[in-house]
């Protein structure tokens, strides 16, 4: 049998009515490493569809490939770490939040060509800034612009990707 006895701690019960520390002592970090290890693994995967090339001559799959693993690595991190230091329960999900980031995310993917890398960036970072409950108009409208800046800066500019920076349909 488990039981709670102190925040973000679980003690089992033995047969004799003696407790024993149970083994993993934080659980948030224990399950968010596990997330990580899943997602790292899945994309792993996914990318071994592609060729791989080499660090000289990069191919497809290079990318995704070494950021899974950095990925997996965090993961491994924090689950070991779960071990060792006391945290507090999983107390559940925020769903809302995790709603608007995915939302925002699939927006900026289907909106890039037609809105380009401006509406798009602005877009994706007020709504991702609005899960938070520390959102503020101010500082996520600064954030947003000060991000498109950055951003056609570095990748169009850059890096010279074929993406527009207004789209066609703010007249780009």
């Amino acid at each position: 049998m488990i039981t709670p006895r102190e925040p973000g701690r679980l003690v089992t019960i033995s047969r004799q009515g003696e407790s024993m520390p149970a083994i993993i002592r934080n659980p948030k970090d224990f399950w968010t490493g596990i997330a990580f290890i899943g997602f790292g693994l899945a994309f792993f995967l996914f990318a071994q569809d592609y060729p791989m090339g080499s660090a000289r001559r990069m191919g497809p799959a290079y990318f995704p490939t070494i950021l899974s693993c950095v990925l997996m690595l965090i993961g491994l991190a924090a689950a070991i770490r779960s071990f060792f230091g006391h945290g507090s329960r999983l107390s559940g999900f925020a769903l809302k939040p995790m709603a608007l980031v995915f939302l925002a995310a699939v927006l900026f993917g289907l909106l890039i060509r037609d809105v380009g890398m401006v509406g798009s960036i602005i877009l994706l970072v007020m709504i991702s800034s609005y899960a938070s409950v520390h959102f503020a108009w101010r500082r996520a409208a600064l954030l947003a612009v000060a991000m498109a800046v950055f951003c056609v800066a570095v990748f169009v500019y850059g890096l010279g990707l074929p993406i527009p920076v207004i789209g066609p349909i703010l007249g780009g």
